[in-house]
């Protein structure tokens, strides 16, 4: 099946998204774990940092990737006409 220039912009772009998604999820989920001792210094209501990110920020953060890929993705199938019904 050959992909006509329409499916490649889609996929392009898809994977653009989630390839962008996925380096935040990377960055909230190990990148803030490895330099916890040195985020330390930085506040967020009273609690250290890396504290905070553990407990709450990064699930907030998480939510929130998924919040913005599934409302992304909506548009992006609507535009290229691939989406599923008038939901």
């Amino acid at each position: 099946m050959q992909l006509t220039e329409k499916h490649k912009q889609y996929w392009q772009k898809n994977l653009r998204l989630t390839g962008t998604l996925l380096a935040i999820w990377f960055v909230v989920t190990f990148v803030i774990g490895w330099f916890a001792r040195d985020l330390q210094s930085i506040k967020i209501l009273g609690f250290p940092f890396s504290f905070y990110m553990g407990a709450q920020g990064s699930l907030i953060i998480y939510v929130l990737i998924i919040w913005y890929y599934a409302r992304a993705m909506g548009k992006l199938d609507r535009e290229y006409d691939v989406h599923e019904g008038d939901e």
